[in-house]
């Protein structure tokens, strides 16, 4: 990896690359830099010779029209009042290297932009608000921050400029490096998205209380739970992606058998960056007693033929949304007795649920219906004294299944989790929600209070399920869930 010439990196361990002109702060060299600085010479040639790259004619963005619509709820919630809504800053991995920038939901779901340093304000009007994305402009080419510095055009690509950020996502945009200071000078009530910025939220310190802000993040996790039609769409095409992603993992077993989980990881990796831009949470690959373990991702064990692979993992759009998909292949293909008699039960106890997927039903339902088929299973294997009844009201059959049978899914794999509890987990049902179905069991490998035959077995299904106006889509219905379609399709697929 090339040095880069970093101005974020502390003042500590920086030297000055060149002399402050017109009254502009230097671009800083990293220390211990193999040039010892930027000759005038050299800084002149450099800031000219380019053509020019503006684009013009940019179509808007395929969400803008209902970007714009959730902005007009956003304004039509919070009349009179200054929202400020930040994308957030790169993070830093180690020393001068940071991770993959995601911008934050909240910012990204109003505006469809993904870059970092992004803010976009609501400012109000005596008929609602006006919107402004405050963002970086492209790179300075008069004082070589173009090529100087670590996040310069030379360095990590060409940012928009904010004429064209302006046709792409039908907001007028500033730079992002005025906003602290005019932050400073409002005047009125303001809201902030809070945990993404931290220059914004010092700036706003004495403007802001914790208990509005957070009235503002919950309006927005509740917006989140009905999806629009570009959104649904988003999600399919995350599923499909997620399908071949499954397909592709299948393939290569014999190779995950002479390696580890990692190599399955890996394999699903390379379908999520081909065709999206990224996983949308850690690949759960867990193997053999890992399936236990609920969100095993250090996915280093081995993969052995005789045992469960349980694979959990979900491809993200270039959009940021995500699929979360899980099934429990058996890694040689065929299902043993006792693997069998498991993932039938788990498989029974998701027809249950997803049947409970529909307008108007209780979001509690479908985990009701799950567990109840569960629960009658344990106590008919004899795992648990019934009756049933009594097994749910002292959730005893929680030994072995663990988690909720579902939740919300869209941007965040776990989507709308600050919602108020009533809207959510109390509330109902409504076309255009999108929700996992996921029943489990898991025996873990040291339970003495079970036969040693069910030790070391977990078993997970699971899909993503679109509520309809007469019922339910599974998304994911591309990926076979009965144990023996399971087997035939492993076997095409090997074959």
């Amino acid at each position: 990896m090339s040095e880069a010439l970093n101005p974020e990196t502390p003042e500590a361990v920086l030297e000055e690359a060149a002399d402050q002109a017109d009254g502009e702060e230097p671009v800083k060299q990293r220390k211990n830099g193999l040039y010892p600085g930027v000759s005038d010479e050299l800084a002149e040639s450099m800031k000219s010779g380019w053509a020019d790259t503006e684009l013009h004619g940019l179509e808007p963005i395929p969400q803008a029209a209902h970007t714009a619509a959730r902005r007009a709820a956003l304004s039509a919630r919070f009349p009179g009042e200054r929202l400020v809504i930040p994308a957030g800053n790169l993070k830093t991995r180690s020393n001068d290297t940071e991770y993959p920038f995601r911008a934050s939901v909240e910012y990204a779901y109003l505006t469809g932009n993904l870059t970092e340093d992004g803010v976009l304000v609501l400012e109000p009007t005596s008929d609602g608000h006006r919107a402004t994305l405050y963002l970086l402009p492209r790179s300075d080419r008069e004082n070589g921050e173009f090529w100087l510095s670590g996040q310069g055009e030379l360095w990590v690509g060409r940012r928009h400029s904010l004429t064209e950020a302006e046709q792409l996502y039908g907001i007028p945009a500033s730079d992002v490096r005025e906003l602290p200071d005019r932050l400073r000078e409002a005047t009125g009530p303001v809201r902030v998205v809070r945990g993404h910025d931290a220059a914004v939220e010092s700036a706003l310190t004495d403007k802001v209380t914790a208990e509005r802000d957070a009235e503002l993040r919950v309006f927005l996790s509740e917006a989140r739970l009905v999806k629009d039609e570009f959104e649904a769409g988003e999600l399919q095409k995350a599923v499909d992606s997620t399908v071949r992603g499954f397909e592709d993992v299948v393939r290569v077993l014999d190779r995950a058998e002479a390696t580890s989980e990692r190599y399955i990881e890996g394999t699903f990796f390379l379908r999520a960056r081909v065709e999206g831009n990224d996983i949308g949470y850690g690949s759960i690959c867990a193997a053999g007693p890992h399936a236990c373990t609920l969100h095993w991702v250090r996915n280093d064990g081995p993969v052995r033929s005789g045992d469960l692979l349980l694979l959990d993992a979900g491809v993200e759009t270039h959009t940021l949304y995500t699929a979360d998909v899980t099934r429990t292949l058996p890694v040689n293909g065929t299902y043993s007795e006792i693997q069998k008699k498991i993932y039938d039960a788990v498989y029974e106890a998701q027809e249950a649920g997803i049947a409970a997927v529909r307008p108007g039903a209780k979001y509690r339902d479908f985990h009701d219906a799950s567990q109840r088929v569960l629960a009658e299973k344990l106590v008919g294997w004899g795992l648990v004294e019934g009756p049933v009844e009594r097994v749910l009201e002292l959730g005893l059959q929680r030994r072995w299944t663990l988690h909720g049978t579902g939740h919300m899914l869209g941007m965040d794999v776990h989507d709308c989790a600050v919602a108020r509890t009533e809207t959510y987990v109390d509330g109902t049902l409504e076309p255009g929600m999108c929700l996992t179905v996921e029943p489990g069991l898991y025996f873990q490998a040291d339970d003495l209070t079970v036969p040693e035959e069910y030790r070391g077995i977990g078993v997970r299904i699971e899909d993503d399920i679109l509520v309809t106006e007469d019922g339910n889509r599974n998304l994911s219905d591309g990926l076979p869930r009965r144990s023996d379609e399971v087997e035939a399709w492993m076997a095409s697929l090997k074959g």
